[in-house]
C-alpha cells in the first residue's frame, strides 16, 4: 500500500519535533523529503540520512516496503 506525503510527515514530525519538514511527490512509491533539523548539527549527510530512515520506521525496507524511493534533503538549520 503506498504512502501518502502526511503519512510521511507524520512520521518524520515524531522523531523530529521542531524540524522544517516538506514531503512531495504524489504517486505514494516515489517521493521526496527535506528535513531540516537542529539535531543534524555536527552529523555528516550519512548520520543525518541514517536518522531520517530510521524515523520511517521500516517503511522503506526491502522490495515490499511501503515506500520505494526518497529523494532526501537533510540540512541543519542556519
Amino acid at each position: 500500500m503506498p504512502m501518502s506525503a502526511n503519512d510521511i510527515e507524520h512520521l518524520l514530525r515524531d522523531a523530529f519535533p521542531d524540524a522544517e519538514i516538506q514531503v512531495g511527490g504524489n504517486d505514494g512509491v516515489h517521493m521526496s523529503a527535506m528535513v531540516i533539523d537542529e539535531s543534524f548539527r555536527g552529523k555528516n549527510r550519512v548520520q543525518q540520512q541514517r536518522a531520517v530512515y530510521a524515523a520511517l520506521k521500516g517503511k522503506m525496507d526491502g522490495p515490499d516496503g511501503e515506500l520505494h524511493a526518497l529523494a532526501l534533503t537533510t540540512k541543519v538549520p542556519e
